[in-house]
């Protein structure tokens, strides 16, 4: 019997995803994910998944590695 792949996992919706959403993506615990949604109530709904880039705490590196798990 051949080996079952894992479901993909749809993209997190970084407009509408609440801390727990935010927190099954790699190396986002609870602070980053409150900066997340402290950024999105401040300046509203996020344009573009590289919007991103504004939030405290997202480097390159990770930003290389959210960008193909999130959308908006």
């Amino acid at each position: 019997m051949p080996a079952r792949r894992p479901e993909p996992v749809p993209p997190v919706n970084l407009n509408t995803a609440d801390s727990a959403q935010l927190q099954e993506l790699p190396r986002v615990g609870p602070v980053l994910a409150e900066r997340i949604i402290a950024w999105r109530t401040e300046h509203g709904r996020f344009s573009r998944p590289e919007d991103l880039d504004a939030v405290p705490g997202i480097g390159e590196a990770m930003m290389a590695a959210l960008l193909p798990l999130v959308t908006v």
